[in-house]
């Protein structure tokens, strides 16, 4: 009767964590919790924030787009303040690599943003991008309203409905971005030759400008 008891507990027990865990992951997708921070439009120069990966590839995709002026790496989604690359790298601070994207809404919109986001990865990998793997490499649209929000998740389900696939990147309100210290800034431009840019990054970048159909001149 014993051992009938402490089996039945365990399943009892493994039940409510299976559901707390699934749940979880579904409440992750869309942070209902926090409100958005909305950071304002300045000299005409909008922010928007993604992360999918390593930021040294993200970074080098939207520099490469007309309209974008900057993107900064750094980091975002976490609980831990003063974040640093080795803490994030290490995927205890819940912190993603992140990029901030500072564009001319006159010259590129927010929905070319999400377009060139979706085109420049592996929509359905979890918790990563190609061999970067961990929950500081997961992919993240950060959304500032109501408006980006719609947005982002019109164009996941759109996707999803018409590649019969399921959509990886969470959806999470912004709240703020740390950046990266300025030895991560604009590392594939200043560093072509190192080894995981020309393994990882210029693929992945080469791969994008040809679905994006972005000419390479």
């Amino acid at each position: 009767m014993k051992n009938y008891f402490t089996l039945s507990l365990c399943l009892i027990i493994s039940s409510l964590s299976c559901q707390k865990h699934n749940q979880a992951k579904t409440d992750r997708n869309i942070n209902h919790d926090k409100k958005a921070v909305e950071v304002p439009i300045k000299n005409g120069i909008a922010k928007a924030y993604f992360a999918s990966g390593c930021f040294w590839c993200v970074e080098a995709v939207y520099e490469s787009i007309p309209g974008v002026k900057d993107a900064i790496s750094g980091y975002s989604g976490g609980y831990t303040k003063n974040p640093t690359y080795s803490s994030v790298v290490s995927g205890k601070t819940g912190h993603s690599e992140t990029v901030e994207v500072l564009y001319n809404p006159m010259e590129v919109s927010y929905q070319t943003l999400l377009d060139i986001y979706f085109s420049s990865q592996n929509v359905e990998q979890i918790n990563g991008q190609g061999p970067d793997i961990g929950s500081q490499y997961r992919s993240i649209i950060f959304y500032q309203n109501e408006r980006q929000k719609k947005l982002i998740i019109d164009q996941i389900k759109k996707i999803e409905q018409s590649r019969k696939i399921k959509v990886a990147a969470e959806v999470i309100a912004f709240q703020k971005f740390w950046r990266a210290k300025d030895y991560h800034q604009n590392f594939e431009r200043r560093n072509p030759n190192n080894i995981y840019i020309r393994n990882v990054s210029i693929p992945r970048i080469k791969r994008f400008k040809l679905n994006f159909k972005i000419d390479e001149n």
